[in-house]
């Protein structure tokens, strides 16, 4: 018999996902420089050159056997020692190789974070709006995914609601700033009562409360934004990190797992982590990836054009009457949609082939998100486009 779970999640497919997939059938019809696709984030801008010279001296180099054979449960020793390094040199921090675990991007950092530190029926919570991708990520492992609600005035985090929500059943409050999709980054000061907070809450309740810190966006920030690196302001926070927007590497599944070690508990965590990965059967990403990232832990792609692209977003929409907070780093804003039914907006939208995301399943209504990792050329052509939608609200 068919598991009904996964049956029934055939009918809750991502809306992202399905958005892009008719994009991409309907410019087939109308050609690509026709359809202002902003549904997915997929990174815009190539990989750097010194992650593409250090692939082909891979290959032209080393062992076949090295590069092409199974990496050690945990990752590659000094792939995780590099890792850690490089940490310590931009965060002043103290991890070690035992610290990191190298992993299948963000997503399956998340996956072994959240299964090592909940047992079935505990409680995690995260702040809305959130990446929808979190619901399965969660619920697939026993444990509870409570949302709290946003503060839409900032995005930053809704205190109140969160202290309301927050009991002894929690165990880990996932948060991810930069922030998917509203693109804010969460302040020193906010990251300060939040760790204050748990803090507390760790002593009133008897167990520890971890950070999942989910970081793909991190190096995406905009000039002048207050960006603290969480782990350093909070012992118990669990970095997982995605080399896919800095590197421009999505395809290639890369990221990791650092643990602070002021946790007290950072090599058990490390170690429970490869067992894990027994069990969803997860064996570590490709060794010739984890290999050529080492190389290039302090580089990026030319991230520049997402600002850019931001500043014409922004300046245009408000100009038009679009009411949205002024994203601090990330590809993506969240502007409140010009109906309360942000569906029935982006539906409109799609009719000018000008696809939108509608906000419901990243957990606050009427907004809509824009994805704006597209060229730059795209992006002012699409104004207009933005302009005659606006135009049938406003006019």
């Amino acid at each position: 018999m068919l598991n009904q779970k996964y049956v029934e999640m055939c009918g809750r497919k991502s809306a992202i996902r399905e958005l892009f997939a008719y994009g991409s059938e309907r410019a087939k019809e109308i050609g690509y420089e026709n359809v202002f696709d902003y549904s997915l984030g997929n990174p815009s801008v190539p990989a750097p050159d010194s992650f593409t010279k250090e692939m082909i001296r891979l290959l032209t180099v080393e062992n076949p056997v090295k590069l092409h054979g199974y990496s050690p449960s945990l990752g590659i020793d000094s792939v995780r020692e590099a890792v850690a390094e490089s940490l310590n040199d931009r965060f002043d921090m103290n991890y070690e190789k035992q610290d990191i675990f190298m992993a299948s991007g963000a997503a399956g950092a998340i996956a072994h974070a959240v299964r090592a530190v909940t047992a079935p029926g505990d409680e995690v919570l995260t702040f809305a709006p959130f990446f929808p991708e979190y619901n399965p990520y969660i619920c697939s492992t026993g444990a509870q995914l409570k949302i709290v609600p946003a503060d839409i005035t900032t995005f930053q985090i809704n205190f109140e609601a969160f202290l309301d929500m927050l009991n002894e059943r929690v165990m880990a409050v996932l948060i991810n700033t930069p922030n998917n999709p509203s693109g804010i980054v969460y302040s020193t000061e906010t990251i300060d009562k939040l760790a204050m907070i748990l803090r507390e809450k760790e002593e009133e309740f008897g167990h520890p409360i971890y950070i999942i810190s989910d970081e793909p966006y991190r190096e995406i920030v905009f000039n002048g934004v207050d960006a603290p690196y969480v782990a350093a302001h909070y012992s118990h926070t669990l970095t997982c990190y995605s080399f896919s927007k800095s590197l421009s590497l999505p395809g290639e599944r890369i990221g990791y797992i650092a643990v602070n070690p002021a946790c007290g508990d950072s090599a058990l965590l490390v170690d429970m982590f490869g067992q894990i990965s027994r069990g969803i059967g997860h064996n570590c990403p490709p060794s010739i990836i984890q290999l050529a990232v080492t190389k290039v832990l302090y580089d990026t792609a030319d991230l520049s054009v997402y600002e850019t692209n931001k500043n014409i977003l922004y300046t245009e929409l408000t100009k038009m009457g679009f009411e949205i907070v002024e994203p601090g780093g990330t590809f993506y804003m969240f502007p409140k949609a010009l109906e309360e039914d942000a569906i029935a907006f982006c539906s409109r939208a799609r009719e000018l082939d000008l696809l939108l995301v509608p906000s419901n399943s990243f957990g606050v209504p009427g907004h809509f998100r824009i994805s704006y990792c597209i060229p730059t050329e795209k992006v002012e052509r699409s104004i207009p486009v933005f302009q005659k939608l606006a135009d049938q609200y406003l006019s």
